[in-house]
């Protein structure tokens, strides 16, 4: 009997863990951001929150946090992708979900390294040129 509920559940991980769909279900207040600018973001204590940018990997966007948060003050939970469209080079967005922790200040920084493949150093000048930061400054109150 042990065997078989420990079986059941190791399958009900299993099937809830593997699906198409994304690891979070709320994405919070959405803050859109862009290559070369800043966004200020005002949040309370204990807000999720997303912070998005517009991507299309099929011509060569790959967005990644530069580095965490502040702890104190906002905690990373994932990385998310949402295709628009399903056909083959469609464009999308991605979104990076936090949580706002306690009162203060913190910088978060997006890089898009264009067409970088597996490195995070743009390999030519029209890499480097379409490479560029979001900067968000995120405040909690």
């Amino acid at each position: 009997m042990i065997r078989r509920t420990a079986a059941a559940a190791i399958l009900a991980l299993l099937v809830t863990g593997c699906g198409g769909g994304s690891a979070v279900s709320d994405f919070g207040t959405l803050v859109k951001g862009a290559k070369g600018t800043t966004v200020p973001v005002e949040l309370r204590s204990g807000q999720r929150f997303s912070l998005v940018v517009a991507d299309n990997p099929s011509v060569g966007d790959d967005w990644s946090l530069v580095a965490v948060p502040d702890p104190k003050v906002a905690s990373f939970i994932s990385e998310e992708h949402k295709t628009e469209g399903g056909g083959v080079g469609a464009g999308g967005t991605t979104y990076f979900v936090f949580n706002s922790k306690r009162p203060g200040t913190t910088e978060i920084k997006l890089y898009d390294c264009w067409r970088c493949g597996q490195s995070t150093t743009p390999p030519d000048e029209q890499s480097r040129r379409q490479s560029g930061e979001a900067v968000f400054t995120v405040t909690v109150r």
